[in-house]
């Protein structure tokens, strides 16, 4: 009986200390790749409050670039910054190459925040960011895939994942979380 005690807390001790000293990987630890096809870090934007969304140009809620648009000028001052990710998963409504969408969105929307290379966020090739963002802030019934184009993710200074919205939230309905982070 001391044997099997010994080696349970053995077991258990061993898998602990080993649990311990896996590294957790942050929002920094990431690469996204610019619009203009740029391998940055996401770690550029430390200590920024931001707003990461997966958009599309050809979607109901593609209007939604301008409400984007007007929080970033008018925060952008303060450390906030939205981070724009084109995704073709849903509908097939972002059928543009990386050209035709920085065409599109400063053309119709003179979109100014940073904008990314499209990319999956669901399934079996969803960038790494989005894997991270998804199982730090689940979304409706706690389910982690993206329902929609325009998820929000919003992120503090700190790297940290405080909020998930869904599509049909306008980003002129997050200013007051946004203020909050600004403030800390």
């Amino acid at each position: 009986m001391h044997k099997l005690l010994a080696t349970l807390l053995t077991i258990l001790l061993t898998s602990y200390t080993l649990y311990a000293q896996e590294p957790k990987m942050s929002l920094y630890d990431y690469n996204v790749t610019t619009i203009e096809g740029k391998n940055i870090s996401m770690s550029h934007y430390k200590g920024k409050v931001l707003l990461i969304v997966n958009v599309a140009s050809e979607c109901g809620f593609t209007p939604q670039y301008e409400g984007l648009e007007r929080i970033y000028e008018e925060y952008r001052e303060d450390g906030f910054m939205v981070l724009g990710f084109p995704c073709n998963q849903f509908g097939k409504q972002e059928p543009k190459n990386e050209e035709e969408i920085v065409f599109f969105c400063q053309g119709t929307y003179d979109v100014q925040f940073d904008m990314f290379s499209k990319i999956d966020v669901n399934g079996d090739n969803t960038h790494p960011l989005y894997q991270y963002l998804k199982a730090g802030q689940s979304g409706f019934f706690w389910t982690e895939s993206i329902k929609w184009n325009f998820t929000k993710f919003l992120v503090d200074r700190k790297g940290n994942i405080v909020a998930r919205y869904g599509s049909s939230t306008k980003p002129s309905e997050i200013k007051e979380d946004i203020e909050k982070l600004l403030a800390q």
